[in-house]
């Protein structure tokens, strides 16, 4: 099958309704017929863990077998990723990839025990989430600006959280030191929550997070948001103002997708991706995971490939300009 015909099979099976879609790849031949491994290369409770979580229990239900969510930490989710690159290419090992461990780390590490691009089989994009800037919901700092003016009162007593280094939370707070003029200092974590956990308790003054993995502790009252890192007030965030109206030019966002090892068949892909778009069209999942601040996008495996490339070339430039290791 040629890849346009592929790319068309891939749209039509989109626009079919799930009980339709499943029964015709249970012919050729069945799929799936035991549980599924997703795997996630987080720790519970982030923005990549709870979009699974979601998707999971929708797969589950469609297509009457355990897709069930393994989470890899480890490694800025190399760990995850080389399981599931070189897990056997038949559809019961899925990845949900991420920013970080699928584009960022290509410009981070120059060797990896896996190809980013030729190790795995796009399913689908299936959300962009915006990044927010956080400090502790008892600080002083009420606004983008206020905080600048502390940290370039105080050079280097300023101390920002990150998912991990070289993560899309750690990135995006390189941009904001190079952009702002500010000397703060990195402090690596496991992971988004654990991250706003030491935030909560004062360790460290500000963070850059998913709005998912913030969204318990924003309206516990326990984070206080200083501004949105998307270039545009997102919909479901547009109480708060952008990073860039005290920054001008600033721009960052996360983003998920699911992919499969390399070499999966093309109708298990197809499958996979014809059933995720269903389950992110139903109403009350796009409400959920807007509710949490994630636009849903849903494209297909082809278009999945492009952006995961074009995501590639941009971090690695911004990396190399920074001068970002995993050291850092």
């Amino acid at each position: 099958m040629s890849d346009s015909n592929r790319r068309t099979l891939v749209r039509s099976l989109a626009a079919l309704p799930l009980a339709g879609v499943l029964p015709a790849f249970a012919q050729a031949p069945a799929y799936p017929t035991k549980a599924v491994r997703f795997v996630v290369p987080y720790p519970p409770g982030g923005a990549s863990d709870v979009t699974a979580r979601l998707l999971a229990d929708k797969l589950s239900e469609a297509y009457g077998q355990p897709f069930l969510v393994d989470n890899k930490p480890g490694a800025n989710g190399i760990v995850a990723l080389d399981l599931v690159a070189k897990s056997p290419a038949d559809g019961y090992t899925i990845l949900m990839g991420n920013v970080g461990p699928n584009a960022i780390n290509a410009g981070l590490y120059p060797k990896m025990p896996f190809d980013p691009i030729k190790s795995f089989a796009p399913v689908t994009l299936t959300t962009t989430v915006p990044i927010v800037l956080l400090v502790n919901a008892s600080s002083p700092w009420r606004t983008t600006q206020e905080l600048i003016a502390h940290a370039k009162a105080n050079p280097k007593a300023v101390k920002f959280a990150s998912g991990g280094p070289g993560s899309a939370t750690h990135l995006t707070a390189e941009l904001f030191k190079d952009m702002a003029g500010i000397d703060i200092v990195h402090v690596p974590y496991k992971g988004d929550v654990p991250a706003m956990t030491d935030l909560i308790g004062g360790h460290v003054t500000m963070t850059f997070a998913t709005s998912i993995a913030a969204t318990a502790n924003i309206a516990g009252g326990r984070l206080r948001v200083l501004g949105t890192a998307s270039r545009t007030r997102p919909k479901s965030l547009a109480q708060y103002p952008t990073v860039a109206e005290a920054v001008p030019g600033f721009e960052s966002t996360s983003w998920g997708g699911v992919l499969a090892p390399a070499g999966t068949p093309a109708p298990i892909v197809a499958s996979l991706h014809a059933a995720i778009s269903k389950i992110l069209a139903v109403p009350d999942v796009r409400d959920r995971l807007g509710k949490l601040g994630a636009d849903v996008v849903a494209g297909g495996p082809a278009e999945f490939s492009d952006y995961l490339q074009a995501e590639i070339v941009k971090w690695t430039k911004v990396i190399k300009a920074a001068g970002v290791t995993v050291e850092s």
